[in-house]
C-alpha cells in the first residue's frame, strides 16, 4: 500500500493502527514517522484526508510519540525529558501533620511535585520545579498521554501552564487532581513549550505513571491525616474566661486545644505572646494578679506541648483596656479575655 492508499484507508476506517501496519514499511512506528510529516502537510496537498481527521492522526501519532502538539513545521526539534521505566521514582515526604508532598525527579530537568497543606479544604498544588528557569513569558500545553502499549488511545488535553520570567511553573487544585487521576490510570502528563533558549526547538516533560501507585496511596493517607486548619487560623486568637474563674468557656476550651494541637505539629514557632484581661469585678490588685495566672495557666499548657518556654511571654492587664461596656452581663464577658500572637519566621 502506497502513502495515498493509507491516508485514504486513514478517512474510511478511522483505524491507525491498521492502516499504518499496512503501509510498506517495517513497523507501525517506523511508518507513523513517515506519515506523520505527509499529514502536516495534506491541508496543503490535496489527499484524500479531510482536515478533522487530520487533526485526529496527529493525536494519534503524537500518542506513539511520534509528533508533539502544536508543531508548525516538520523540522523543528524536540528536546524530550522523562524518566524510564527503570529510573522513574515516587516519593512521599510530609512534615507530621502540617503538609505532605508527592515527589518525581525528572533526569536532567527538575523535579514534578503535588503539595498540600494543613488547611480547611486540604487543596493541591502542583509544582514543576525546573533546573533552568523560563527566560520569558509563555504558556506550557499540557496533555495526557497514553502509554506506548496503548497507542490507539488518543492523547487529551487537560490544561496550559503560564510560565513567568524566573519562576517555576504552578498549577491549581482541580488541575492538580486531574494530573494525578490521569497517572492513576498509567497516562503520562506531558508538558509542552518553546525553548526559550533555542528558537528552533520545543521542550516536552513527560512524568511517568511506572511506580506511581504506592507512592500516590501513601500521599492521600498524609493528606487526609493533615490538621483540617492552617497556621493562618490560629495565629491571632482571642478566648473568654469564666466569671471569677481561671477557666475558659467551652468554645474557649475548644480552641485552645486546637491551638494545642498545632503546636505539637510545628517546631517552627519564633514567638508567642500572651496577653490577659478581666472584667472590672473585684478589686483592682485581685483583677490585675487573676490576669496574671490566666495568662501562666495558657503559657504552661502550651510549653506542655512542646513549645519552648522562653518563647512564651505573658503580661497580665487586670481591668485596663475593655472591649465593651462593663455595666452588663454580655460586655463583662467579652472583656475577661485572653488575646493569643503567635509568630513564625
Amino acid at each position: 500500500m502506497n502513502l495515498r492508499g493509507v491516508l485514504y484507508c486513514l478517512d474510511r476506517f478511522l483505524r491507525p493502527e491498521i492502516c499504518l501496519i499496512h503501509f510498506d514499511l517495517l513497523s507501525v512506528k517506523t511508518g507513523g514517522i513517515f506519515l506523520a510529516f505527509e499529514l502536516l502537510r495534506s491541508s496543503k496537498r490535496h489527499y484524500f484526508v479531510s482536515t478533522e481527521n487530520v487533526v485526529k492522526y496527529k493525536a494519534y501519532l503524537f500518542g506513539l510519540g511520534l509528533l508533539f502538539a502544536d508543531i508548525g513545521f516538520a523540522d523543528a526539534a524536540m528536546r524530550q525529558y522523562s524518566a524510564n521505566a527503570d529510573s522513574s521514582n515516587w516519593d512521599v515526604n510530609k512534615t507530621k501533620r502540617l503538609s505532605c508532598a508527592l515527589h518525581h525527579e525528572i533526569p536532567y530537568y527538575g523535579e514534578a511535585i503535588f503539595n498540600v497543606v494543613a488547611s480547611k479544604n486540604k487543596d493541591l498544588t502542583f509544582n514543576l520545579d525546573m533546573v533552568v528557569r523560563p527566560e520569558t513569558y509563555d504558556f506550557a500545553g499540557l496533555q495526557s498521554v497514553p502509554p506506548q502499549w496503548r497507542a490507539g488511545v488518543p492523547v487529551r488535553d487537560i490544561s496550559k501552564m503560564q510560565l513567568l520570567k524566573k519562576f517555576d511553573g504552578e498549577l491549581n487544585n482541580d488541575v492538580s487532581w486531574e494530573m494525578l487521576t490521569e497517572l492513576e490510570k498509567g497516562f503520562h502528563p506531558t508538558f509542552y513549550y518553546k525553548d526559550w533558549q533555542n528558537s528552533a526547538d520545543r521542550i516536552s516533560v513527560a512524568l511517568s505513571s511506572v511506580n506511581f501507585r504506592q507512592a500516590y496511596w501513601a500521599f492521600l493517607q498524609c493528606r487526609d491525616n493533615l490538621l483540617p486548619y492552617s497556621f493562618e487560623d490560629i495565629a491571632f486568637t482571642v478566648m473568654n474566661y469564666k466569671k471569677n474563674s481561671s477557666d475558659l468557656t467551652k468554645s474557649s476550651r475548644k480552641r485552645l486545644e486546637m491551638i494545642g494541637e498545632y503546636l505539637k505539629n510545628d517546631d517552627n514557632i519564633e514567638s508567642i505572646f500572651i496577653s490577659a484581661y478581666t472584667d472590672s469585678y473585684g478589686g483592682r490588685w485581685i483583677n490585675m494578679e487573676l490576669s496574671k495566672k490566666r495568662a501562666k495557666a495558657i503559657k504552661d499548657y502550651m510549653a506542655s506541648m512542646g513549645v519552648p518556654a522562653d518563647k512564651i511571654q505573658t503580661e497580665g492587664f487586670g481591668e485596663k483596656r475593655h472591649v465593651q461596656p462593663n455595666d452588663n452581663a454580655i460586655g463583662r464577658g467579652k472583656n475577661r479575655r485572653v488575646v493569643i500572637q503567635i509568630a513564625k519566621p
